[in-house]
């Protein structure tokens, strides 16, 4: 029988990166945790355009500046800025960017549908 935390805590530092649709990814919470959502550190660079079938994301800018592109619009991005993605938009983010994302419902590294 598995026993499921009562809570979590993961340093950045301690997770080593590795290289995903956005760029440089530290899952801080992820799938196996069996959180309600999943949590990422991401370095943005040489994004692809994607999108989630199942997953919404919730995007933070801890660092930097850019755009984001979410199906047909553009919108600027700076620190600071919380960006709401639902499931099905297709969406990159475009600058040099830190950024924090949090995903509903877990299991989004096997919902990412690129289209470029």
């Amino acid at each position: 029988m598995k026993t499921v935390a009562r809570f979590l805590r993961r340093d950045p530092i301690e997770v080593e990166p590795w290289a995903e649709t956005c760029g440089q990814i530290r899952p801080l919470i992820e799938e196996q945790d069996e959180a309600a959502g999943e949590v990422h550190h991401v370095e943005i660079h040489d994004a692809k355009l994607h999108y989630h079938a199942q997953t919404d994301e919730f995007y933070y800018i801890i660092d930097g500046e850019g755009t984001m592109v979410l199906d047909d619009e553009e919108i600027e991005l700076h620190k600071g800025v919380v960006v709401y993605v639902p499931r099905g938009v297709k969406h990159k983010a475009v600058g040099k960017l830190t950024v924090l994302t949090v995903c509903i419902p877990r299991g989004v590294l096997h919902d990412v549908h690129e289209v470029e």
